[in-house]
């Protein structure tokens, strides 16, 4: 009498050891390859972290050793002053004061108006909706610098700003205010995007109930669904705080004052014409860098989780 084994079923008649030695093999394999990968996250980790590692350690050299060939990899000297140096060079506090209010008003803008966008995208149903959400990638397509010149001459003749006339000729319009540094930056495609895939996560079924319940629409965006993706609130907030610290390009075209100058353009004034203060400038582009880091340490599981959740892999 025979008897048809499912495939893949162990064999009975097999003798017991074998099986142990396989349950062996299955867990070496295993090991090897948690090294394998855990050896290579270690590589990639260093490889990233490099530049900041020779960041933090430039700024802690003297002038002379970094103008030495070739340049020893730990400093010899920790010049400390060099921080204090930079920071008596130009008003750091001014300009960080600058891109604390910028990055501020672009994560608390962004968290409000893209949320209400995003929220409509993914729960309610009108005809328009699949366009303005196709509108929106196509938006996040478009590179910066490719929008950049109609933006700022949308800012430079806004009408009735800084002398224009009604019609934004005349005058400077919202250039040297913060106008025209927070305003361009209140909404982000990328940041609607990410909110509607937050919503998109969320129970229909809560909203039907709150609508029979006789809940408004906006209650049931801002006290049921929105309490419920508290990780992508914090998630788009920690971005948005992060691209208007670190931005540039836009505070450097359109403003010209020491007052409205951020951090960002405050540390190219360490770059001279004819030489550059490297060991200054790498000082305050650790001060610069490291609210950011901390930020990021500080958030980081939340920050995870808000994108594993958000659906984007």
């Amino acid at each position: 009498m025979t008897t048809d084994l499912a495939p893949g079923a162990p064999d009975p008649l097999a003798p017991p050891h074998r099986g142990r030695a396989r349950d062996r093999s299955l867990r070496r394999q295993k090991r090897l390859s948690n090294t394998l990968v855990l050896a290579f996250l270690i590589i990639a980790s260093l490889i990233m972290a490099a530049p900041f590692l020779w960041m933090a350690l430039s700024s802690l050299r003297d002038p002379t050793e970094l103008a030495r060939t070739p340049m020893p990899l730990i400093p010899r000297d920790l010049r400390l002053e060099n921080y204090s140096e930079a920071l008596g060079r130009a008003p750091f506090a001014t300009y960080a004061r600058n891109s604390l209010i910028l990055a501020t008003a672009a994560a608390v803008l962004n968290v409000v108006f893209a949320s209400a966008c995003g929220y409509a995208l993914a729960k309610l149903r009108f005809r328009l909706a699949p366009a303005i959400f196709a509108w929106m990638v196509a938006c996040i397509m478009i590179p910066f610098y490719a929008t950049v010149i109609p933006v700022f001459l949308m800012v430079r003749h806004m009408p009735l700003f800084g002398g224009n006339t009604i019609l934004g000729a005349g005058g400077t319009g919202w250039i040297d205010t913060w106008w025209a540094l927070i305003v361009p930056g209140a909404v982000s495609p990328f940041m609607v995007f990410l909110f509607r895939q937050f919503y998109v996560s969320t129970p229909s079924e809560l909203i039907e109930a709150a609508r029979l319940d006789g809940v408004s629409e906006f209650g049931i965006f801002t006290r049921i669904i929105t309490p419920l993706i508290r990780p992508g609130l914090l998630t788009v907030g920690l971005l948005s705080f992060e691209a208007g610290w670190n931005n540039f390009l836009w505070p450097l075209l359109v403003t010209t004052s020491d007052d409205l100058r951020v951090i960002q353009v405050g540390i190219a004034s360490f770059r001279q014409e004819a030489s550059t203060d490297w060991h200054l400038l790498m000082a305050g582009t650790t001060l610069a860098a490291v609210p950011m880091i901390v930020l990021f340490l500080i958030f980081q599981r939340y920050f995870v989780q808000g994108f594993a959740s958000s659906g984007i892999k």
